[in-house]
C-alpha cells in the first residue's frame, strides 16, 4: 500500500478524542426551528438559563433574541420557554461529525475526517409557556388549519379556462371520412376502369382526391386498380399525380399526330 493511501486511510478513522464529553439533545418547536433556520451564523439566537436550588432538579429557560423574534415581524412567535429536563439512562447515544478540509489552491478534498463529539446524556423538550402570545399563535394556526383546501369564490368577470383538447377536429374529420368511404359500395371494376378512362381522355394528370370524386369510390379499393393500369409520378413537375401507363394512353391529341413509331416515341417521352 502506498503512503498516500495509507494516510488517506488514516485520515478517514474515527476521532475519538471527545468521547467522554457529555452532551445535550434538545428538541424545540417546529416555529423555532424555522426561524433558526432563517437566521444568519453570525448573530445571537438565543440565551439559555440554568438555575438550581438545593434539593430540587435544575430549571433551565430558553429566551430567544430580538434579532431571531424580528426575522419575520409578521410571525409572531413566543420569546421564552422551559426546557423539561430527562436523563439519558438506558440507552447510548452519541453526536458525530464529519468534516472536510481544503487548500487555497486546491479545492478538490485532501482530507476527510470524522469525530465523535460526545455522549448524549441528558435530553431536554423545549416548551413554550401559555402566555397571550403564545395563544394567539395556537388561535391562528387552528384557523389556518380549518379553512378548507378549496373555497367557492364569486367572480366578476369572466374565467378563460383553457383545457387541453384531447381529440383534435381534424381527427374526427379524418376518422368520419373514413367510415365515409367505409360505407360507400364498391362498383363493378370494369365500371371503374371505364371511368377512370374517360377521365383521363380529359387531362393527363390526376391526383387521387379527384379521381376519389369522379368514381365516389373507396380510395383504398381506388388505389388498387389504378396500380394495375396507371403509374404514380415521384418527381416534379407531376409529383403526387396518376398517369395512365404508356400501354393505355389514347390521348384525342394522339390522334392527329402519324403513326410513325419515332414520333409516337417522342409524344410519350414528353407526357411523362
Amino acid at each position: 500500500m502506498s503512503k498516500e493511501a495509507e494516510a488517506i486511510r488514516v485520515d478517514k478513522e474515527l476521532d475519538l478524542s471527545n468521547a467522554g464529553r457529555g452532551v445535550w439533545l434538545v428538541k424545540v418547536p417546529k416555529y423555532i426551528a424555522n426561524k433558526w433556520e432563517k437566521a444568519p451564523g453570525n448573530i445571537e439566537v438565543g440565551k439559555l438559563k440554568i438555575s438550581k436550588q438545593v434539593g430540587q432538579k435544575a430549571q433551565v429557560s430558553l429566551t430567544l433574541s430580538d434579532a431571531v423574534i424580528n426575522i419575520d415581524p409578521a410571525e409572531e412567535i413566543p420569546r421564552d420557554h422551559r426546557l423539561d429536563v430527562s436523563v439519558v439512562t438506558k440507552q447510548t447515544l452519541g453526536v458525530f461529525s464529519h468534516a472536510v478540509t481544503t487548500t487555497r489552491d486546491d479545492p478538490v478534498p485532501e482530507c476527510e475526517k470524522q469525530y465523535m463529539e460526545g455522549r448524549i446524556v441528558q435530553k431536554l423538550e423545549c416548551r413554550p409557556y401559555a402566555d397571550h402570545c403564545y395563544m394567539k399563535m395556537k388561535l391562528e394556526s387552528i384557523r389556518k388549519a380549518s379553512q378548507p383546501a378549496r373555497q367557492v369564490k364569486s367572480l366578476e368577470k369572466i374565467v378563460h379556462n383553457y383545457k387541453p383538447v384531447s381529440d383534435h377536429k381534424h381527427n374526427i374529420e379524418d376518422r368520419e371520412r373514413k367510415k365515409a368511404e367505409g360505407k360507400k359500395s364498391r362498383d363493378d371494376k370494369n365500371a371503374v376502369l371505364d371511368m377512370l378512362f374517360n377521365a383521363f381522355e380529359k387531362h393527363q394528370y390526376y391526383n387521387i382526391k379527384d379521381l376519389v370524386r369522379i368514381t365516389r369510390q373507396p380510395i383504398s379499393y381506388l388505389k388498387e386498380i389504378l396500380k394495375e393500369v396507371c403509374d404514380y409520378n415521384m418527381k416534379n413537375p407531376h409529383k403526387n399525380m396518376w398517369e395512365l401507363k404508356k400501354e393505355y394512353r389514347h390521348y384525342k391529341e394522339d390522334d392527329k399526330k402519324d403513326d410513325d413509331t419515332p414520333k409516337d416515341t417522342m409524344s410519350d417521352s414528353d407526357s411523362d
